[in-house]
């Protein structure tokens, strides 16, 4: 067995809750998934209370795993074969997961799956419905999510959401009980330690290859999917960019299975020539998109939190977002909200953004403030609340 087995309990003697986390997200490309995943390490591993572990549903990856993860969480597993696995678990409750990370009082399963269990309590987070509200908008690896999440509560399973909102929709779609579900809002990604340096530079970030005249831009940050409606913004910013000569439209994200509908989009536009489409990008290179922009819009049908708006608001940029799923909970009275779908509305909240000084600077005081309310400490706060009263639960 793996080390953790061996601890012999030292840890409950400790009174240190043992946890097992999920940290498969952070392989590969870190989406918000990945952001999740990442702050809540980081947050629950600076706990006294917690012995926290985590581990990674991967046979050649899982290497990976260790050098990602922050202080006080430890990586110890015997190898998983993710295939056979995720096979045997869409079909019952064998093998736990315990023969191969050992002991636990929690496993936490970070992307609305949860791993059988042998003794452990489990958590799974729900990040959104989008599945069971809107499957038109979702991928075949998307739509065995709901299907996942009533065999866990089914067997005892409670269920963690990013917010109130998503709460709210478990408790309806899976007729969950509400003293089984829990909103814990996420943080944010530190954004300090990359904006510092731009900011003591006297030149102003990169471009992106937009083309001189262009001055200013909006930016967008999300995996290319229908559910982010990326192609209304185009349209969006079609409608302003004729006045605007100066203006540019920066789009960061990986494409996914939206990325054609975008494709057609930007060819349909007038004006392709200033829209730049970035693909994925690293950390650095997304603060210094942010800090040179002049709006984040984020026109989304349907959110279960919202990562990139309030990093946007971190930074200094005022928002323009869709009053969609959990973002009105999320941004509150500190971003510009429109009726998701409307271009015309959207166009218009942009415009009044990049035409009024005043106003975009009420947006980005109103967001420092906002911004500054979501952290990974208070995360963790939440979090490990959640850890105690499922373990107590279970007697």
């Amino acid at each position: 067995m793996p080390e953790a087995a061996a601890d012999g309990g030292d840890s409950v003697n400790r009174g240190r809750q043992r946890v097992a986390l999920d940290a498969t997200p952070l392989l590969g490309q870190p989406t918000g998934v990945g952001n999740f995943c990442a702050g809540a390490l980081l947050g629950l591993g600076a706990r006294g209370d917690l012995d926290v572990r985590a581990f990674a549903v991967s046979w050649r990856r899982r290497g990976e795993v260790g050098a990602r993860l922050p202080r006080g969480v430890r990586f110890e597993q015997h190898s998983m074969p993710a295939r056979p696995l995720h096979w045997l678990w869409s079909q019952g409750s064998f093998p736990p997961i315990e023969w191969f990370i050992g002991s636990a009082d929690v496993v936490h399963g970070t992307n609305f799956v949860v791993p059988p269990t042998r003794a452990a309590a489990r958590v799974v987070t729900v990040h959104d419905l989008t599945a069971v509200r809107f499957p038109e908008l979702c991928d075949a690896p998307s739509l065995r999510f709901p299907t996942l999440i009533r065999r866990a509560v089914a067997a005892g399973a409670w269920v963690h959401t990013p917010s109130a909102f998503v709460a709210a929709e478990v408790i309806e779609a899976f007729g969950v009980a509400p003293e089984r579900v829990r909103a814990v809002h996420s943080g944010i990604p530190p954004l300090e330690p990359l904006l510092d340096p731009l900011l003591a530079e006297s030149e102003r970030p990169a471009r992106a290859g937009l083309p001189a005249g262009v001055r200013r831009y909006l930016l967008a940050v999300g995996t290319a999917e229908p559910r982010k409606d990326l192609p209304g913004l185009v349209r969006a910013f079609d409608a302003l960019a004729a006045d605007r000569l100066d203006l540019g439209l920066v789009l960061v994200g990986a494409d996914g299975w939206g990325a054609a509908a975008l494709d057609e989009a930007v060819a349909s536009s007038p004006f392709p020539a200033r829209i730049v489409r970035t693909g994925w990008a690293t950390d650095a290179a997304r603060a210094g998109l942010l800090l040179g922009a002049a709006v984040l819009v984020y026109p989304s049908l349907y959110e279960g939190f919202g990562f990139p708006p309030l990093e946007a608001m971190a930074a200094g940029v005022p928002v323009v977002a869709t009053r969609v799923g959990a973002l009105p909970e999320v941004l509150g009275d500190a971003a510009a909200l429109v009726a998701p779908g409307d271009v015309d509305a959207l166009a218009a909240a942009i415009a009044a953004v990049l035409d009024s000084p005043e106003r975009a600077e009420a947006l980005v005081s109103s967001g420092r403030g906002r911004a500054a309310q979501f952290s990974w400490d208070r995360c963790a706060d939440g979090l490990a609340a959640l850890y105690r009263d499922v373990v107590a639960s279970r007697g």
